[in-house]
């Protein structure tokens, strides 16, 4: 699988609340924590960014809520987005060529805040681990080791 280009940030309250103030309400939730936003980069870019918040090792869904229901509850400060989720990640959304300073610049763009790391990933062996491990192994720790190494 070729590697493909990302950035990623560590989660903190602050991170999520760029989030809500600049990119608004998930498009999409997952029963397994991850929440997406689809954004189109900024001129003279012409391709789509998906945003991934990836859950924390072994997520489960807090009590009583709903997937569709904890980016809200930590935005209002009833969760806290640690214990929910390990990190964010932006990558092109479908495939779209971009090399990974272009990528930093068209997320910090649009987020308002700068990507801790940037580089080349493997998606494909980072979902098999993830995978091989049954969820509890952290998607963003994953990253993050192939974009220090």
């Amino acid at each position: 699988m070729p590697r493909v280009p990302t950035t990623v940030w560590t989660i903190s309250p602050e991170l999520v609340a760029a989030l809500d103030e600049r990119l608004g309400t998930p498009v999409d939730s997952y029963v397994n924590g991850s929440q997406t936003w689809l954004m189109d980069a900024p001129e003279p870019l012409d391709l789509t960014l998906e945003f991934r918040l990836h859950p924390v090792a072994d997520y489960t869904i807090p009590a009583g809520l709903t997937h569709y229901d904890v980016f809200e509850q930590s935005v209002d400060g009833k969760l806290v987005p640690a214990t929910l989720w390990d990190g964010l990640e932006c990558f092109a959304a479908y495939g779209d060529e971009i090399e990974p300073p272009a990528l930093a610049a068209a997320a910090t763009a649009l987020l308002g805040l700068a990507p801790d790391h940037a580089g080349l990933v493997d998606h494909e062996a980072i979902g098999d681990e993830w995978e091989r491990n049954g969820g509890k192994a952290s998607i963003v720790a994953l990253l993050v080791a192939q974009l220090t190494t």
